[in-house]
Parts: C-alpha cells; sequence; structure tokens
C-alpha cells in the first residue's frame, strides 16, 4: 500500500472545555430555558444557586437536561447526576457544581467506568 492509499489518521480529540467555557455555555442553556424571565448570562456565576437564585423549576431542570444532552451528548446526565444528590444537595445546587460535573464528565475517556465487554 502506497502512503498515497492509506487511510488518513484520525484527527486528534479536542481538549474538553474548560470551566470558563461550560461556565458560558451553561448560562446560554439557562437563559433559553428560562426565557423572558432569564438574567443576563453575565449575571450567572459559579455561586449562583438554581433555586434560590434563578427560581428553576423541576420542568426547566428538565429542558435544561435537554439542552446539556444535545450539547454535550450522553457523556453529561444530568438526570443521573441530579439523582445521586440529596435533597438537601439539589436544593443549594449551584451552577459551579454543574460546571465541574461536566468539565469532570468530558474529562473522562468514553466508556469510563463502563464495561468494556
Amino acid at each position: 500500500m502506497t502512503t498515497s492509499e492509506r487511510p488518513p489518521a484520525p484527527a486528534p480529540l479536542a481538549p474538553p472545555p474548560d470551566e470558563e467555557t461550560v461556565l458560558a455555555e451553561i448560562a446560554q442553556a439557562i437563559v433559553t430555558v428560562l426565557g423572558e424571565y432569564a438574567p443576563d448570562p453575565a449575571e450567572i456565576r459559579p455561586d449562583t444557586l438554581f433555586g434560590d437564585d434563578l427560581e428553576l423549576e423541576s420542568i426547566d431542570l428538565v429542558m435544561l437536561s435537554g439542552h446539556l444532552e444535545e450539547r454535550y451528548g450522553e457523556r453529561v446526565n444530568f438526570a443521573e447526576f441530579v439523582a445521586g444528590l440529596e435533597i438537601d444537595e439539589i436544593i443549594a445546587l449551584t451552577v459551579g457544581r454543574l460546571v465541574a460535573h461536566v468539565v469532570r464528565c468530558l474529562g473522562e475517556a468514553p466508556g469510563t467506568g463502563a464495561a468494556r465487554w
């Protein structure tokens, strides 16, 4: 096989986004979910609370979950993340904690934690 007949090498994987990028993307998703009731995306910070500050209701969280899956794929499973929290952790959930979860999920190799076969 000559060099010109070899299939091209796979493109290197892009590094996972950093926390600042993920924060901006999540802020934009929150603005989309809340519509006319949304704050300016610049006002959404890591310490912003989903409940007290943003007043997201359960349906809003479901919609946010859909946006996260659409943006990041199945590796970022918001429902599974929330299901692993205690009720007081859910009440105190901050945007920063979700950002950290997304960054961690995207930084893991695909299939990490899953059986290989």
